[in-house]
C-alpha cells in the first residue's frame, strides 16, 4: 500500500491533475464562489503536495532534495500553504485577520508550479538567465538614464504638473511612461496647456518630451530589446554555427580527396 502511494506521489501527470484542480479551486474562491466543500478541497490537495514533498524528501534525500531548482519552488510553495489550512479551524469572528488572509492570498502562489511542467521551460530559464547576464549593465544605464531624466523633469515642471511630477519618484515613472510609448503626449500636452498652448515654452516642452521619447522609447528600448532577444536565442545561433562549421569541414574533406 505504501509503496503505490509512493508512485502515485511520484507520478508527475497525477500531481499535475492535482495542481490543475487546486487551481480552477483558487480561481474560483478568488472570483466570489467560495464555500466550505471548496475550503475541504483546497486543504486535501495542499496536503496531497505535503505528503509528495514528504516522500521526495525521503526519495532524494533533503539535501537532494533542496538542491533541485523546481523541488525548491515547490516546497516552498507548500510551506507557505500550510498556514492557511488553519483558517478552516478558526472561528468566523477572527477569519479576517490581517494575517491569514496574507497567507491564504499566498496560496495563488501555486499556480507557479505549473511552469516545470511546460515543455523546454527549463532552456527558456537558462536563456532569460543568460540574457541577463549578458545585458545587465545596459539596463543599468538605462535605468540611470531614467532616473537624472526623472530628476530633471521633477526640477522643470514640479509646478506644471504636480500629479505627474511633484515627487522624484512620481517623475521617474513618469519618464518610464514616456519610455514604453503608453500616453506618452497627455504628458507633453498636460505642461503645454499650463505655459499656454502657441507659447514657445509649450513648443519646447513638445520638443523635450520628443527628444525623451525618440532617446528612450525608440532608441533605448530597441537596443535593450535586440540585446535581450539575441542572448535569449543564442543557444539556437550556437546549434547553427555548429552545423554550419560541421558542414564546412566535410566540404574541405570533399575538396581534398577530389584534389
Amino acid at each position: 500500500m505504501r509503496e503505490k502511494i509512493r508512485q502515485v506521489l511520484l507520478n508527475e501527470r497525477f500531481i499535475l491533475v492535482v495542481i490543475l484542480i487546486n487551481s480552477v479551486l483558487i480561481y474560483a474562491q478568488v472570483s466570489g464562489y467560495e464555500n466550505y466543500f471548496m475550503g475541504i478541497l483546497d486543504t486535501i490537495c495542499t496536503f496531497i503536495f505535503l505528503f509528495e514533498m514528504i516522500v521526495k524528501h525521503k526519495e532524494y534525500g533533503v539535501k537532494g532534495y533542496w538542491s533541485d531548482g523546481w523541488n525548491r519552488l515547490d516546497g516552498s510553495l507548500v510551506i507557505l500553504s500550510l498556514p492557511s489550512v488553519a483558517a478552516l479551524f478558526v472561528p468566523n469572528d477572527m477569519a479576517d485577520l490581517s494575517f491569514l488572509m496574507i497567507f491564504r492570498l499566498l496560496r495563488v502562489l501555486r499556480f507557479f508550479r505549473v511552469l516545470h511542467f511546460f515543455p523546454n521551460f527549463t532552456k527558456v530559464i537558462e536563456g532569460f538567465k543568460r540574457a541577463m547576464r549578458e545585458s545587465y549593465a545596459i539596463l543599468l544605464s538605462f535605468l540611470v538614464i531614467i532616473i537624472i531624466f526623472g530628476l530633471l523633469n521633477c526640477s522643470l515642471f514640479r509646478d506644471a504638473d504636480p500629479m505627474r511630477f511633484g515627487t522624484p519618484l512620481r517623475s521617474i515613472y513618469a519618464v518610464f511612461q514616456i519610455c514604453t510609448v503608453e500616453g506618452w503626449y497627455e504628458i507633453p500636452n498636460a505642461i503645454a496647456e499650463y505655459y499656454g498652448i502657441t507659447t514657445m515654452a509649450a513648443e519646447f516642452v513638445r520638443l523635450y518630451f520628443c527628444f525623451q521619447l525618440i532617446l528612450g522609447g525608440i532608441i533605448g528600448m530597441s537596443f535593450i530589446n535586440s540585446i535581450f532577444v539575441d542572448a535569449m536565442v543564442q543557444d539556437n545561433n550556437d546549434e547553427v554555427s555548429q552545423k554550419i562549421d560541421e558542414l564546412q569541414k566535410t566540404l574541405d574533406e570533399i575538396k581534398r580527396k577530389l584534389k
